[in-house]
């Protein structure tokens, strides 16, 4: 048999060329635009450039909307592999954000009847955006490694809470206009460059732990973080994503490099199936490391000695 197929759909935002490296495939996600119409987005830039994407955005954000692929794409996307006689381990963006795990629950199902002699293993992968599409990134080295599907499966199980995020968002003006948080709230976001630091919690929700003011204070908070909570640095791949912060993103992975020395920082895009809900203004570094304690007590404490460092 084949070796077995990994698949995510768009949420992950893994761009193209990690998707061909290490042979990742993405199931397109449902954009509703402002016109009316949809689009299914799969990943990069080819079916809307990125700057006019989040112009557009800007102006009219309650004009977007996504959805996950139906349990029919699903089966259909899934039948595909399993008629090439492949397994699948199918890792999802986090179930208390979006119906796909559900979705492609069903669909395995539907198709593992079918083919009952393929698995299907899906993973609620408790992220969404870049620390879900390096999970995904994680698994298919594991792959490569040789191991088994469950054997990549249970990595991930075991280690999804591992996954950090470490970075600010500096513009929370769609956010607000999405309802994700008061106008209030997003006005003092972006009062005199006040950076908000947030972090991922156990079920893949972002929540502000701290709020530096500037840049310069931001980016200090920011590797106090990484430092505190990263663990075997210089062995990992560390991924910098951003939505339109490109400046902002080089300049972290500089110091990053200097600091930690990994084996990789790559700057990649959120893209829209992510971006529509994000906005403009979200720039952060995404590794594993220590497990994320309940309530993100753990990380807030080391956030706010950090702020309160200077």
């Amino acid at each position: 048999m084949n070796k077995f197929a990994i698949m995510v759909d768009a949420t992950s935002d893994v761009p193209k060329s990690f998707c061909e490296k290490y042979d990742i495939i993405v199931i397109p996600t449902h954009i509703k635009l402002p016109a009316g119409n949809e689009i299914m987005w799969q990943s990069d830039w080819d079916q809307y450039p990125r700057d006019q994407f989040y112009a557009d955005l800007r102006k009219d954000p309650n004009g977007f909307a996504t959805a996950p692929p139906s349990v029919a794409e699903f089966t259909d996307q899934f039948e595909k592999i399993a008629a090439e006689g492949r397994d699948i381990l199918f890792i999802t963006i986090s179930e208390g954000m979006s119906g796909t795990y559900n979705f492609s629950k069903a669909a395995a199902d539907a198709v593992m009847k079918k083919y009952p002699d393929i698995k299907i293993h899906c993973v609620d992968s408790r992220r969404y955006s870049t620390s879900y599409g390096l999970m995904a990134v994680h698994a298919a080295m594991k792959r490569e490694e040789g191991k088994s599907m469950q054997e990549v499966a249970d990595y991930i199980e075991e280690n999804k809470n591992r996954y950090h995020q470490a970075g600010w968002m500096d513009d929370l003006s769609i956010l607000a206009k999405k309802g994700r948080i008061t106008n209030a709230k997003a006005f003092f976001g972006q009062l005199a460059g006040i950076k908000p630091i947030g972090e991922v919690d156990e079920s893949g929700k972002t929540s502000i732990l701290g709020k530096a003011r500037g840049a310069k204070a931001g980016y200090k908070v920011l590797l106090k973080y990484m430092e505190e909570t990263i663990e075997n640095p210089e062995e990992q791949i560390i991924f910098i994503a951003h939505t339109m912060r490109q400046a902002q993103a080089e300049e972290y992975k500089k110091m990053i490099e200097e600091k930690f020395h990994p084996k990789e920082v790559y700057i990649n895009d959120i893209f829209p199936p992510c971006g529509v809900n994000i906005g403009t203004g979200l720039m952060g570094a995404f590794y594993l490391g220590k497990p994320i304690s309940e309530g993100l007590v753990e990380e807030k404490a080391i956030i706010e000695g950090a702020l309160a460092e200077g």
